[in-house]
Order: C-alpha cells, then structure tokens, then sequence
C-alpha cells in the first residue's frame, strides 16, 4: 500500500513539473495549447537553423520559378498579417521576417521555420503545376509557423523528458532496483510512439488553416483536391500509423470538410502572369523528365 501511494505521489508531482507553461490560442482554430519555450529562444533557432541550411543548399538558377515562389509567398504573407492585425494577434507579427527560396533539390516538398523562413524543392513543383496549387501548399507550411507547431513538439518533449526523468528517479529511490529506469525507458517509448499522433493532429490543423490562409489570398481553395489527389498518385502516404504526417485519403477527407468555411474568405484574385506561371512550371516539369 505504501509503494502504491508512493507511485500516486510520483505521479503526481511529476505531472505538476510539466504542467508549467503558457496557454496559447491558435488563430483561427481556436484551438489551446500549453507552450514553455519563449517566442525568443524559438526564433533564435529557427535562424540558426536556417542560416546553416542555405548555407549548404543550392539556390535554384531557375528566375522565372525563383520568381513565382517569391510572388505567391508575399501574396500569403501580406494576407496572414493582414489577419493577424485585424484579429488580435498583433503582437505576433514581430516574430515573423519574411523569406521565399526556390532550392534545386528534386524532392517534392517544402517547409516553413518560425519566424517566417521558407524554402520550396524544385521537385515540387511538376506537382503544384500552377500558382494556385503553389500557394495551397505554401498556405499551409506558413500555418505551421502561425500555429506555432514547432514550439509545441518542443514543450511536449521537454515535459515528456523531464516526466520520465522524475518518476524514473523517485522509483529508483522507492522501489529500487533499478525500476525506475526501465519504467523510465517504457515511457519514454510510449511517448515517441504517441508524439506521432499529435504530429498528424499538427498536420491536419496546418491544412485547414492553410486552406483559409490561400483563401484569404486570393487563390481558389478548392484546388488543394487535385493537388493532393496528384500527390497521392506519385505515391504518397498510406499508412497513418507508423507515420507523422496523415494518409493522403485522411488529408483529402479532411480538407473537403473545411471547405465550405475556406470558401467564405475566398474572393478571386486578379493576376496578369497566368501564362509565364505556366510556362515555368512546365519547364521545370520538362528538365525532369
């Protein structure tokens, strides 16, 4: 019995350690979330990050794609501050420096660091196939940043790591036996395998906030099934368990739902380089194949 209640006090003194944080609203969700890393120290390495990855990545040659990632990031930019200062959430629009790059790497995929830093794959690009596809997947790269998912994921494994540490400790010094390191151990593995869920909940949340972001911009919503359906034929993702990103099935589902509310934002954008967007996308697809 006493062993029991020793465990409940662990318990609970443990969970008192990793609650400690500020709540933070996620704009347009709604949705809270405890964050304990400062806005600060985030930035700081999110730059560092960022410097010593253009340092090593190879710029795309490529002016005219150069330019269009360039043109739809402002686009969305200038939108999500507009947002952001009309909502409540003027403070945070500090924390964003703005940056667009076009990279010659061939994989399909792009990403967006707090603070603002974007870097776009030429591989991806034969699958946005316009600047409206483009701008769904920009859209929901900046939510990222917005939402602040990387602080999240940081706080849950500090708080995770420090969880484990003291209920590890503390059994050790209880039970012995070294159980409190191997219990330790177990949930530490638990957590890992459990983070992948909210990594898939951050993911989803990006595309519904994205989807409203592009919307906002100008840039027809209803694009994003396409494009996902075109990523899913080149074979994307299946399999949710094993995986922080959802099944592309999931995403599409997922998006057609919040269509209906990212149609409300949506007011037609009027644009003159409809063609030289088509011509460079189809020469970047054209060098690839």
């Amino acid at each position: 019995m006493k062993k029991i209640k020793l465990f409940v006090i662990t318990v609970l003194t443990a969970l008192t350690f990793v609650s400690c944080g500020t709540t933070s609203t996620v704009p347009l969700t709604g949705r809270q979330h405890r964050i304990s890393v400062s806005d600060e120290y985030i930035l700081s390495l999110s730059n560092q990050e960022y410097k010593q990855y253009m340092a090593k990545a190879k710029k795309s040659t490529d002016v005219a794609n150069t330019a269009l990632v360039q043109r739809v990031g402002k686009n969305l930019a200038n939108a999500v501050v507009s947002y952001l200062k009309s909502n409540g959430y003027a403070n945070e629009v500090n924390n964003f420096a703005w940056e667009f790059n076009l990279v010659a790497d061939k994989s399909a995929n792009a990403f967006c660091m707090p603070g603002g830093k974007i870097v776009v794959y030429e591989g991806l690009l034969p699958y946005t196939q316009n600047e409206t596809s483009l701008a769904i997947v920009l859209g929901h790269e900046i939510a990222h940043a917005v939402a602040k998912h990387s602080a999240e994921q940081i706080t849950k494994q500090k708080n995770q790591q420090m969880g484990t540490s003291i209920v590890g400790n503390i059994l050790n010094q209880t039970i012995g036996g070294n159980v409190g390191n191997i219990a330790a151990g177990v949930a530490g593995q638990y957590f890992s395998f459990k983070n992948l869920k909210y990594s898939r909940e951050n993911e989803l949340e990006a595309d519904n906030m994205g989807l409203i972001f592009a919307a906002m911009a100008g840039y027809d919503p209803e694009q994003a099934i396409p494009f996902w359906k075109r990523m899913s034929s080149a074979g994307g993702n299946t399999n949710e368990l094993l995986s922080d990103h959802p099944s592309d099935a999931t995403r599409i589902s997922a998006l057609q739902k919040a269509m209906p509310t990212a149609l409300k934002y949506y007011k037609p954008r009027i644009t003159t380089s409809k063609k030289t967007t088509e011509r460079a996308v189809k020469k970047s697809a054209n060098k690839r194949k």
